[in-house]
């Protein structure tokens, strides 16, 4: 992993590199082959619109994402691009044995040399009782507290430099480094990207120490993200990685020729928020069913804080409101998610967002 490979270069008239977070939702009447189908799609768009990286995200047991294994929809995804940087936002660290994802992201690194990057985080991606599921413990907060020892151990898998006497020393990721030291072996120049993923101040601190790439959820955290940049640039500490912060911040934007039309999509993506939130968890229902819907005072409150984080509108009002977000977090890079029940306006919703900048075509 060389700095080159994490850093984006800023493109057109953005403040700073644009990626993409992907998290294959499937709206009413749809499947998940057709969100799949419109991540393929998106992902080539992304890449010939200049967008620096394209990362899925993990989560489990909701029917309105279909995201549960992002090494496999990142394979898939790497057979049908060729330049954009694919990868994890995030892997859920604590629920995957280490060398299991050393394995995964050493194959994908395999099929896409030199573009891949493996996000983690700590938290379930779930509830408490799939993570138990998935975890096949109910210890959670114990393996949560193990993820800096976890994170260890999967960089050392990476890595394959175990040191002599360590349980795991004749234990070898594959694919990975050990190959380059069997006979007629040939070193790849690469290895996946690690970042650190997080909504609060652990993983700040963490991936400042450590000086890995940070990576902001703003998304649904958004009144910890100053305070948690604040942190990781202060606790930074320069590495064989990078030698000063590189922080980038998952962003909540949908654009749209018709304003209106962004505010019907927006609260579609509000009330399969309340139900996700009320343990109610199901496809991302049509805007009409959303306007019908009668929200209650409380839910109303919810939806009017949520949203305040949502840059919808016009290209022109997000090009706006992301300058304005950029200027105030300094952020390095930002990644969009554009939340629509159909596909063709998350797709629709880049494009708009690439013109109003300017993104060249590749």
């Amino acid at each position: 992993m060389t700095t080159d490979e994490i850093r984006g270069t800023t493109l057109g008239t953005a403040p700073t590199p644009l990626s993409v977070l992907d998290l294959v939702t499937v709206g009413a009447g749809h499947t998940a082959t057709d969100a799949l189908r419109t991540s393929v799609a998106l992902s080539r768009l992304a890449e010939s619109r200049s967008f620096h990286r394209y990362w899925v995200a993990e989560h489990h047991s909701m029917p309105g994402v279909a995201s549960s294994s992002p090494a496999v929809i990142l394979a898939h995804l790497a057979a049908h691009t060729s330049r954009i940087r694919l990868g994890s936002g995030g892997v859920m660290l604590p629920n995957h044995a280490p060398l299991v994802i050393a394995e995964q992201f050493g194959t994908l690194e395999a099929m896409a040399p030199g573009r891949v990057d493996l996000g983690l985080g700590r938290a379930p991606g779930t509830d408490g009782a799939t993570a138990a599921a998935l975890r096949r413990s109910d210890r959670l907060d114990e393996q949560a507290d193990d993820f800096p020892q976890l994170l260890a151990e999967l960089i050392r898998f990476l890595d394959d430099d175990f040191p002599d006497g360590h349980p795991y020393s004749r234990i070898h990721a594959v694919p990975g480094p050990i190959q380059a030291t069997s006979p007629g072996g040939v070193q790849s120049p690469h290895r996946p990207s690690v970042w650190l993923l997080g909504s609060s101040g652990f993983s700040a601190r963490l991936a400042g120490v450590l000086g890995l790439p940070f990576a902001f959820a703003h998304h649904f955290s958004a009144q910890n993200t100053v305070p948690a940049l604040d942190l990781y640039r202060e606790s930074f500490k320069p590495s064989a990685v990078l030698d000063e912060p590189y922080a980038l911040i998952g962003v909540s934007a949908l654009a749209t020729e018709d304003e209106k039309e962004a505010r019907r999509q927006v609260l579609a993506a509000s009330l399969n928020m309340v139900r996700l939130r009320t343990g109610r968890p199901g496809l991302v229902p049509t805007p009409e069913e959303a306007e019908a819907y009668e929200f209650s005072p409380l839910e109303r409150e919810f939806i009017d804080s949520w949203n305040s984080n949502v840059i919808h509108g016009t290209a022109d009002e997000v090009r706006s409101g992301l300058d304005d977000l950029h200027k105030r977090t300094g952020a390095d890079e930002l990644m969009i998610t554009s939340h629509a029940h159909n596909g063709d306006l998350r797709l629709r919703s880049y494009e708009l967002i690439a013109d109003a900048y300017g993104l060249p075509t590749a």
